[in-house]
């Protein structure tokens, strides 16, 4: 599945005031560098106007109209690129994350020979995230979103999802090539019962995030995986 915006039927508009003309032929003229870089401005304050709303007025509230209000551009403009305020708020937060890795917030999942300390480390960070409303509240939005359409759920899942789960299943690999976890541990079973009841007690709110929780999460689900395991 591609990771570009769903396509939308072709308005017509100009892509950055959302009032143009079409030629009707079906292909467009190619674009100058000016009008590249205008459409490049137009859609980040989009995916910007996106996440700022989201957080301010909840998923409920948020409308492309707002969106396109915030962003300074015409409604049109945003339908030429996307079908729904849902595939707008997905690659804002695909936008978001990858801000952060250039950032320097993300840096790679460490292997520092402790799996246990780099484990708590990466769930500590993901704690300290859900805490903060930039990521959280696009987040809670597309799971909610992502369970009544399962379109925009695939979406969700192979856009975000799918390459942080698929870096904490490296890090266990080469743990359990290491001797630290038995050669036939199930990676995805585990990686999930790391990660899933963080997120039950994020999306549910049934009890606090803390750095404590994610530590004692590490240590029950690593006590189990290695349970029974003779070494020799």
């Amino acid at each position: 599945m591609s990771s570009r915006p769903l396509p939308a039927p072709d308005s017509g508009a100009d892509s950055d005031s959302g009032t143009g003309t079409g030629t009707g032929t079906g292909t467009s003229a190619p674009r100058s560098p000016d009008a590249t870089r205008r459409s490049d401005r137009s859609r980040r304050a989009i995916l910007d106007a996106a996440l700022e709303l989201v957080g301010e007025v909840g998923y409920n509230k948020l409308t492309i109209e707002a969106i396109a209000a915030r962003a300074g551009v015409g409604k049109q403009t945003i339908y030429r690129w996307w079908p729904s305020k849902a595939a707008v708020l997905l690659d804002a937060s695909v936008a978001l994350a990858g801000d952060a890795q250039t950032e320097g917030a993300w840096t790679g999942f460490p292997d520092t020979g402790d799996l246990a300390a780099d484990l708590k480390y990466v769930l500590r960070a993901t704690v300290d995230e859900f805490a903060d409303e930039r990521y959280a509240a696009p987040a809670r939005a597309l799971t909610a979103a992502g369970a009544t359409d399962p379109e925009l759920g695939a979406r969700f899942t192979e856009q975000l999802l799918e390459p942080q789960l698929a870096l904490y299943e490296a890090r266990l690999r080469s743990a359990c090539e290491a001797g630290q976890l038995p050669p036939d541990t199930d990676l995805r079973l585990t990686v999930e019962m790391l990660l899933g009841p963080l997120t039950y007690r994020w999306l549910l709110r049934t009890a606090p995030l803390s750095h404590a929780y994610a530590d004692a999460l590490v240590d029950a689900v690593l006590g189990g995986a290695g349970a029974g395991w003779d070494k020799s």
